[in-house]
This record gives C-alpha cells, structure tokens and sequence, in this order.
C-alpha cells in the first residue's frame, strides 16, 4: 500500500475513513522492514503496540490533530514502560517509569509510537557513530554518516520509515542531521517544549524538537508539543500558533560566517541559490553582524560538558541501569561508569569536570558563560533589523563512517554554525536547498528570535512551496 508522504495529509486521509489507522501501521511496519537492516536507524520496533494502538484508535471517536500517524522516539525520551537507554551500555534493561510531555502530547493527539531510533551515546555526538548499539546509516549513501545525535531520527524519516521523529538538539542535534539527511528539522525556542522526560545532556541548552518531510509538518507537530508544563521549571508559559505569513516583505538577514566555518564550495553556491529564490519570493535579504559568532563552539563545549558531567554523574549503578560488582563503593562506580560509558561519553565528562573544578571555574565555565551572553546580545541586535537570518547548516555535507571517528576535534567542529542558537536560546530551523557535487543533501539554517517559531516556519513552509528539495528521496523511492 501506498502511503501519503506527508503527517498532514495522512491523518487527513485517516480522519475521513480514505484509510485505516491499522493500514498506516502496517504500511510503516512493511517499509522498515525492508530498509532498516541496511540503515539501523531503529534500535527496537514495538510492532505489535502499534498495531493495538491502531485499533484502539480505530475504536475511538477521538479524532486528534495527528490521528493514525506514526512516529518515531528518539531513545533518550521516556515512553512508560518502553526500554530508554540513550544508546549507553550503563543504561541497558532499564525502562521508563513515565512518559516525557512531548511524547505523551503525542500519543494524547492521535500519533502511534513506533520504535526508539538510535542516537551518538547521550547525545555525545555529530555522526551516530558514537552509539554503544551500532551506527546508522545515512539513506542518501549508506557509507555516509546520518549526522547526529538525532541521526537514527533523521534517517528513519529521509528513508520514509516513519512521516514523523522527535529529536532532542543541544547544539544542533537535530539541524544537522535533518541537513545531512535532506529531511526538515527545528530546534524550537528553548522553553516552547516541556523538557520532563527527556534524559539531560545539557540542560539550559536542550530542546525537544520534531523531524519531518517539511516544516508545514513541524508545525503541525509543534502546535501539539508545544506549552506549558508545571513539570518544567524553563517550560515557556506562551501559547504557539501556526503562521500562514509568506515572505513577501520579510527581512532575511546574511551573516558573513566565521573564519573557521569554511564551507564546501558546493554547500555555498546551494545556500546563495536558496536566498536567491527567498529574494524572488519577496523577501528582502541584507547583511547582519553576528560578531562573537566565531566564538561559539568554544563557549558551547565548555558549558555543555560541564553541564554533562553534572547531569551523568546520577549514572552510578546504584540507582538504575547496568551495575558491575564490586568489593566496595568507589570500585564499584568506578568499574561501572567504565564499562557503561563509551568513549565520546568518558571523554565529555572529564572536560566537564575539569571546566567546573577548583582554580578553573572562573577561567573556562564562567569565561564561557560570559561569551554566552555576548552572542545572545548579538542575536538580539541583528533581529532589530531583520526578521530572520539565513545560511547554511553544516560547513560539510556527510562524510564517510569512519573518517573522524578517531578525531573528536574534527566532529566538535561540524556544529560550528548550529550552536550559536541554543546558546542563545532562539529558534532555528534546518530544510533542504539542494545537493553537493556527490548527490548529498545540503540544508539551508533559519534562525529567528525567540518566541518567533511561527514566522520562522511559515517563512520556511513558503520557500518548500516553490521548491521539490524536501519531496525527494534517496533512490526516488
């Protein structure tokens, strides 16, 4: 059977009886079957729930806003009862005891969870080559990373596996890989999605966010996870609803890029293409400073794993998940963390407590902070004069496994130009503009104020309507 690519127009046909929530199950089931042993994007598939959600959704006179659509989870959000193990071994057999918000707003409206989707270890990662459960594939080029840490999120929707994944983005982790990916990925404004539930890497920089074919479907996914949560003390008390603003008159901002970023030729000339046709869609496109961008992935590295090394350190053993015997206690958590943790994992926890340890709190975590609020201040700036701000994704289309696995430096440096937004706090939203002289997906960055989610993806939504980017598929399948 042949299913709407589309979240909006599935649980359209769903709604109206043209087709079976059931049938949408089955057609899922069918197609992961046949693509995921090459992809790896799942890390486990609850089939026969989702077939008995679907009947019971069937038996229902309940017709939510995203009745009979399936979707994925990525594996550090809680489904009670599910298995979650942020793909670490330190985690493996636990299961949830409670579902995160964003998931349950989910299933509250209508969608069928699928599966968990693989992800870089806790989030510790730009490739999901980091996972302690294998790596996943990118559709485009099955000898091409995903992107990460969202990537099995990301490769489940580009491979039509699913319409619809969340995806958590701490510094990019759901931007990149929906770039590298040629799906549509936003990190929302941070605090526009609860964050209970959700296992933290980074928490005043994670943000539960959606991937779909297109930011229509984003949207739609976001006016429903969207709102306020008493279980989270950051949850935003604003409302969100969807814009139906084109881009006639609207102000596109282009900064020049750091230094650093360097992105491939090909990447820049699909970027200049895409603002050239924001430009003959109305927009008006003029140049904005963002001057401590260059600075960004220093700042984020320091904050980020010192807030990692916090948030692990409840990951002993005692509590849940793996233990390894031992004699006494500090062999315990130290044979433990050991084994559970990979090495990515290991790695960010000792910078994290190093940044935040005696004699260098001051010169690295709070030097970081301080920069931190520059940039926002920077934001803040360029968007009293423009509405929007505009620019490529990633400075590299994906890679080949393997090739900086062993040079974290190198991988650090893939989230140069989608960190700036969660340090920030602002909204940002990655879709598809074209592809690199190998036939890879390049996205294209929007990046609004805060609070500005709306006119960011309607903003998107008009590009994607005069474009086919975000319709194709790997294989034309």
């Amino acid at each position: 059977m042949s299913l709407p690519r589309s979240a909006r127009a599935l649980t359209e046909a769903a709604a109206t009886g043209e087709i079976s929530p059931l049938d949408i199950v089955e057609g899922v089931l069918a197609r992961i079957e046949a693509s995921d042993g090459e992809i790896g994007a799942f890390l486990e598939v609850r089939a026969e729930e989702a077939r008995a959600h679907a009947r019971r959704l069937e038996a229902s006179k309940d017709r939510g806003p995203l009745f009979g659509v399936p979707f994925a989870i990525k594996d550090n959000l809680q489904l009670a009862g599910w298995p979650i193990t942020c793909a670490s071994r330190i985690l493996e057999g636990h299961r949830a005891a409670y579902s995160a918000t964003a998931v349950q707003r989910l299933v509250d409206a209508g969608a069928i969870p699928i599966g968990r989707c693989n992800m870089d270890e806790f989030g510790f990662g730009s490739s999901t080559e980091h996972s302690a459960f294998g790596i996943t594939r990118n559709p485009w080029n099955t000898d091409r990373i995903p992107g990460g840490s969202s990537g099995g999120s990301a490769a489940a929707v580009a491979s039509g596996m699913v319409p619809l994944a969340l995806g958590t983005d701490t510094g990019g982790s759901i931007r990149q890989p929906a770039a590298l990916c040629g799906v549509t990925g936003l990190k929302p404004t941070y605090g526009r999605v609860s964050r209970f539930g959700l296992i933290a890497f980074g928490s005043s920089l994670d943000q539960i966010g959606p991937i779909a074919r297109s930011a229509e479907d984003c949207a739609l996914a976001l006016s429903v996870i969207a709102g306020h949560d008493p279980r989270d003390a950051t949850s935003l008390p604003e409302t969100f609803a969807t814009s139906d603003r084109d881009l006639a008159g609207l102000r596109v901002g282009v900064a020049e890029l750091p230094a650093s970023a360097s992105p491939a030729a090909s990447i820049q000339a699909r970027v200049a293409e895409a603002i050239d046709t924001m430009s003959s869609l109305g927009a008006e496109v003029r140049p904005v400073a963002l001057p401590h961008a260059e600075h960004a992935i220093a700042a984020y590295y320091l904050v980020a794993t010192s807030e990692a090394s916090s948030n692990l350190s409840r990951f002993d053993g005692i509590r849940y998940g793996n233990r390894v015997p031992a004699t006494d206690l500090r062999t315990h958590y130290i044979e433990t963390r050991s084994a559970g943790f990979g090495e990515e994992a290991k790695r960010r926890i000792l910078l994290g407590g190093f940044a935040l340890s005696s004699g260098y709190y001051d010169a690295y975590y709070k030097k970081a902070l301080q920069v931190r609020t520059l940039i926002r201040r920077d934001f803040e700036a360029a968007f009293a004069d423009v509405d929007v701000i505009v620019g490529p994704t990633t400075p590299l289309a994906a890679f080949t496994i393997g090739d900086s696995i062993d040079d974290p430096l190198s991988l650090w440096l893939c989230d140069l130009l989608t960190t700036p937004a969660n340090l920030a706090g602002i909204p940002a939203v990655s879709i598809p503009c074209g592809f690199d002289d190998d036939g890879m997906p390049v996205g294209l960055q929007l990046q609004g104020p805060a609070l500005g989610d709306a006119k960011l993806l309607a903003a998107a939504t008009t590009f994607q309507r005069a474009t086919t980017f975000h319709d194709q598929r790997p294989g034309a399948s």
